[in-house]
């Protein structure tokens, strides 16, 4: 199972955003060099982002992103969200879906089971865990030098 890349960078521009401790906010040009995203791709990213409410042009236009919320409440499950409506590893746990064998199916419990599993390890952790384990991360970086 792999996760799309809208989701994959767009966890990672919510963690430039949350590192970013400026007044203005961080602007997407930035984004995109740390993170090697091209400024392009990273509209849309963006675009989602802010449509899901979870970031905010600081000063308008020409200004910087900023969080909408503290790191501490935003789960990851929120930003998964932002580009994709749950998370279906197969699909028959997409809402909608509408299996012709989902009354006799001896694997449906264990798909569902799994499902959940991801759903709720993405609920337990929030862009403030991301900050901690990249600052240590840095920290052990540095250390190592």
């Amino acid at each position: 199972m792999k996760f799309n890349t809208k989701v994959r960078y767009g966890i990672r521009a919510m963690l430039e955003i949350a590192l970013d401790e400026s007044e203005n906010g961080i602007f997407q040009k930035d984004i995109a060099e740390r993170q090697l995203i091209s400024v392009k791709y990273l509209d849309s990213i963006i675009a989602s982002l802010k449509t899901s409410g979870l970031i905010y042009n600081r000063k308008g236009k020409k200004s910087g992103y900023i969080l909408s919320r503290k790191p501490s409440e935003i789960k990851i499950l929120d930003i998964y969200r932002a580009f994709e409506p749950g998370i279906s590893i197969v699909d028959c746990m997409a809402p909608h879906y509408i299996c012709q064998l989902s009354n006799t199916c001896g694997v449906r419990n264990f798909w569902k089971g799994l499902n959940q599993t991801i759903e709720d390890y993405f609920s337990s952790r929030t862009l403030e865990d991301l900050l901690k384990e990249h600052k240590s991360a840095l920290k052990r970086s540095t250390l190592s030098l």
